[in-house]
């Protein structure tokens, strides 16, 4: 049969999955402008495919309008489709964003923080994820073997991101079975978040192509080993020069950058319900699984909820433009551009607020009693889903920054996501976030 070619206009919903619509390729151009249709209640879409308590109802009409930057075809080489698919924004039909686009939602935020601090942000996402028909094999851990082993989908990875527009960074067998790590080149802005969706479609892309089934669950078993979303961020002036490093600085952190990074810990239990949002999340975010557990700035610390990462006295690229701090509670449960919105939204208050850059830890926190901790201003992180939407809805400031009825929609989206789990045990919640992601 004849087949015509066709794009399809996407988001990254509340779920942190990618829905959209397809249309005939040769409409492009018609469709920047008119967009596609869609139904507000569809934000309230779980990760089960189960649709949570909405506002909406059956009411409302809006579109999706495509952003040419984030447009990405890939051509088969086999005599299947192509691969043709646009990241966008939901508006309504007047034009106006609608307030529950979370690519919307992180343009304001990187708005506010230009506005506040005159700075651009300047990062790149970390994903891990499992193969699952791996899982068996041991002894592979960072190993050459263990890339070998997989050498083409690898590479095709890293060719599809190429392609996509990505700047691929690095890819490596992980430490956990059939687990990998792709990384990305740092970007500006909201394309960060754009291209953190569009190489994790990529490896979802590559893996269909080659029978593989892949998972960015945050974790598959309460015994084994996570799977984290680590987000490096720094900052650009106007003219585009790094301004996150300052040599006299404490732990080399600038003022903006000391202060934003205080932000972010201060607020961390209360917007982790938007970057780590499922229910096996907190499985995963425990003392001693190299995720984050406190609000601690960590220095060179891989169980930090931000850390300060390392710079090289012998690479070719300056130790200013190198310097990056990482915000390591997050995983594939969360939709990139809502949750790096959260994140720069807590690090513009902190700014806003002139909060002192915190001391960096060097222990184990998961010693200290409670009363100990609170005298540092430290606090154990949220360890249910529904103690962290309960933080969330609780601090007005956090859900001031969002727009007006935003946190409500969110909490009972995840509210929706909880009660499908109703009676399940944790094996069959984790198999069933599996499947999901």
């Amino acid at each position: 049969m004849k087949r015509e070619e066709m794009m399809v206009a996407c988001c990254g919903d509340l779920s942190g999955k990618v829905r959209g619509k397809a249309f005939p390729l040769a409409q492009m151009e018609k469709r920047l402008k008119r967009g596609v249709g869609w139904t507000p209640t569809n934000v309230q879409i779980t990760c089960f495919d189960a649709i949570a308590e909405s506002p909406f109802g059956s009411l409302g009409d809006l579109v999706l309008i495509p952003d040419p930057a984030t447009s990405v075809s890939i051509e088969s080489e086999d005599g299947a489709p192509n691969e043709n698919f646009v990241l966008g924004n939901i508006r309504y039909t007047d034009g106006r964003p609608w307030e529950f686009c979370t690519r919307s939602i992180l343009e304001a935020a990187l708005e506010r923080l230009q506005r506040v601090a005159g700075v651009t942000l300047y990062g790149a996402f970390e994903h891990e994820f499992q193969i699952k028909h791996l899982v068996s094999e041991v002894g592979g851990a960072f190993t050459l073997g263990g890339f070998q082993r997989e050498r083409h989908f690898c590479e095709a990875i890293i060719a599809g991101m190429r392609t996509a527009g990505v700047t691929p960074d690095t890819i490596l067998k992980e430490f956990g079975a059939g687990q990998f790590e792709v990384t990305m080149g740092p970007q500006k802005g909201v394309t960060i978040a754009d291209h953190s969706i569009i190489t994790r479609e990529i490896v979802g892309l590559v893996a269909r192509e080659l029978g593989y089934d892949p998972t960015f669950t945050p974790i598959r078993d309460p015994a084994g080993v996570g799977n984290g979303v680590h987000v490096h961020m720094s900052m650009l002036d106007a003219s585009g020069n790094p301004v996150t490093y300052d040599p006299a600085g404490k732990h080399e952190l600038s003022d903006v950058a000391g202060k934003f990074v205080a932000g972010i810990l201060k607020y961390l239990d209360s917007i982790i319900a938007i970057t780590a949002p499922s229910v096996v999340s907190y499985l995963r975010l425990t003392p001693h699984r190299w995720s984050a557990a406190f609000n601690n700035l960590g220095f060179r610390d891989r169980e930090a909820s931000v850390r300060i990462c390392p710079v090289s006295d012998i690479s070719d690229i300056a130790r200013a433009a190198q310097f990056n701090f990482e915000f390591r509670a997050a995983d594939g449960a969360a939709n990139p551009h809502l949750a790096l919105a959260a994140i720069v939204h807590a690090g513009v208050q902190g700014i806003e607020e002139g909060l002192a850059v915190p001391e960096a830890t060097q222990e184990d926190l998961s010693l200290l009693g409670t009363e100990a901790l609170a005298a540092r201003g430290y606090v154990r992180l949220p360890q249910t889903l529904e103690a962290a939407l309960q933080r969330f809805r609780g601090n007005e400031t956090v859900c001031g920054w969002f727009p007006e009825g935003f946190a409500d929609v969110y909490v009972k989206h995840k509210e929706g996501e909880i009660a499908y789990l109703a009676g399940k045990t944790q094996a069959e919640i984790c198999a069933a976030y599996e499947d999901a992601y």
